[in-house]
């Protein structure tokens, strides 16, 4: 079977964490703050904050903004459930707004026309999160001006987007966001089994993530609110969770993030050999915005049929080709339905949701692989 998505594991990437394992420390040492600091190097971002998934993250993010009972999130619903969930976890409410219909992401004109009809109701958001689909970064220069004149805080989840870049800025660095959030998972374009960070500018909320990420307990003398009581005396000063990385995790993303480049360059690579042998099909692909490097976590491509994707899919599966969709809009899961949204709300995302599949994409996939996989996506499509 050709995976649609796998990890990558060299032999450094073990001796890492072998070392770990054979070190005094396999939690809260050094290798963390080590992995926070590339991170850190990597995206030109001041602050990171390290976590055991992208889900838990969102969440500190969120914690870290103060959102909480009676504020609106919202975020995209073509998009994985912790985008929204993650609001939910603070006891907020959720929304969403409509996507492009080109590529998937947030629309910053639906998004514009949102905005004047919140505030005119009086009921605008707390928190913006756009979701990087794909890896493909959103128009964050645009969303971040939005955001800005109604004074509503961004998160960007860019779970599928470490190693890419939109108009000459790192994501992650935050240029126009308050945080930015990147996924490990093994699936993602770098892993560290589960993992998640969180980047930003601004130290304030780098500390209270922090905080959250670690029971909301602190043992800094300069943070004590009661007297210190000796070398062992420590303060839970909120109420936070167990959402640390283990020195495991981050050995493993120190070493991939050594090839990191080399990763997103064979992804783009291996795009553009796509789009090239579908540009003349009735299958087309979803593309990035003009002025990215996009770090192509996913290959989605849109079908010209959507009563005839199940049949491809299955097709497409049976040759041994794990094909899969991202993703079936949020506000459709059945949760979500029974906090009162339902189909016909967000148009664009669903009809958008209807006629795209995802190829395989990653590292180990061959230019062979490529040319067999979009044959018999062709010969299923036009059968």
């Amino acid at each position: 079977m050709i995976l649609y998505g796998r990890q990558d594991i060299s032999p450094q990437d073990i001796a890492a964490v072998v070392e770990v394992l054979n070190s005094d420390y396999l939690t809260q040492g050094p290798c963390v703050p080590a992995f926070e600091k590339a991170i850190c190097e990597l995206t030109h971002a001041d602050h990171a904050v390290a976590v055991n998934s992208a889900t838990s993250a969102l969440h500190i993010a969120c914690l870290a903004l103060g959102v909480g009972a009676g504020d609106l999130v919202w975020t995209s619903p073509i998009t994985f459930v912790a985008s929204a969930n993650c609001a939910l976890y603070c006891g907020a409410e959720v929304d969403f707004v409509d996507v492009e219909s080109s590529t998937g992401n947030m629309s910053p004109a639906a998004l514009k026309a949102k905005l004047e009809t919140a505030k005119a109701r009086g009921r605008l958001p707390k928190v913006i999160i756009p979701v990087h689909l794909a890896g493909h970064s959103c128009d964050m220069k645009t969303i971040g001006a939005l955001a800005r004149q109604y004074g509503v805080s961004l998160v960007e989840d860019a779970s599928h987007c470490v190693g890419g870049s939109h108009d000459g800025d790192k994501i992650g660095a935050c240029r126009y966001s308050d945080i930015t959030v990147f996924s490990f998972h093994p699936v993602k374009i770098i892993t560290t089994a589960e993992g998640g960070v969180a980047t930003t500018q601004d130290a304030r909320l780098a500390e209270k993530m922090a905080l959250f990420r670690s029971h909301g307990i602190t043992k800094a003398v300069e943070k004590l609110q009661r007297p210190d009581e000796g070398p062992w005396y420590y303060e839970q000063q909120e109420l936070g969770f167990n959402y640390r990385m283990t020195e495991l995790q981050a050995a493993l993303g120190l070493s991939q993030l050594e090839r990191l480049q080399t990763f997103v360059e064979i992804r783009n690579r291996l795009a553009e050999q796509y789009r090239r042998a579908l540009a003349d099909s009735v299958v087309t692909t979803v593309d990035p915005l003009a002025g990215s490097l996009s770090a192509y976590h996913l290959q989605i491509v849109r079908l010209p049929d959507p009563a005839k994707r199940r049949a491809v899919f299955e097709k497409m599966q049976a040759d041994g080709i794990q094909v899969h969709v991202h993703y079936f809009p949020v506000h459709l899961q059945p949760y979500y339905q029974g906090l009162g949204f339902a189909k016909g709300d967000f148009p664009i995302a669903e009809q958008f949701y209807s006629e795209i599949m995802t190829l395989p994409l990653h590292p180990g996939v061959s230019q062979e692989q490529v040319e067999f996989i979009v044959q018999r996506l062709l010969v299923h499509v036009s059968a």
